[in-house]
């Protein structure tokens, strides 16, 4: 009696994801059941667009980035849905993939920082919408902030080889 063997067929396809993301930015990351992504990826595409269609005087700056953001988007999609083929299988992924995760768990658990960020941002924006203070403004402070994000990541992270130094 010959024995069956039966392949069982992946649960996502990295040709889909990529076609989806390619016609329609985002919809490869919604194919891939990551809801999260397809929503920053929805805001940050429209972000782009409105950005550019203001005329802020980075044109082509913000062309630019708008499409490395779109080429971006899609490998992503095609490499999400290889890395939840592999857990599908059982497999683990080679050491050149990375980790496959909706939310950093580091936004799960909340984060103050990140809340007095977001919420500072939000003000700013508005008062550049009512013209109280220009956009050309906020690109020259820019800088400015990702000094502070940048600390504030360093001292995230000696503090966490504190925490693991004092478990040992």
């Amino acid at each position: 009696m010959e024995e069956k063997i039966i392949v069982k067929r992946p649960p996502k396809s990295p040709g889909l994801a990529g076609v989806l993301a390619f016609f329609f930015p985002g919809t490869g990351a919604l194919y891939n059941g990551q809801v999260g992504r397809f929503f920053l990826y929805a805001f940050t595409l429209a972000s782009l667009i409105t950005m550019l269609a203001r005329d802020i005087g980075l044109d082509v700056f913000i062309a630019l980035m708008l499409a490395a953001f779109y080429f971006f988007q899609i490998y992503d999609a095609v490499h999400s849905a290889r890395l939840i083929n592999l857990r599908a299988l059982n497999q683990e992924p080679s050491e050149y993939t990375d980790e496959l995760e909706e939310i950093p768990a580091a936004v799960k658990a909340g984060s103050v920082f990140w809340g007095i960020v977001l919420i500072a941002l939000g003000i700013v924006l508005l008062l550049a919408n009512f013209e109280l203070i220009k956009y050309a403004t906020l690109w020259d402070l820019l800088p400015v902030a990702v000094v502070i994000i940048g600390v504030k990541l360093i001292i995230d992270y000696i503090r966490s080889g504190q925490d693991r130094e004092g478990e040992e």
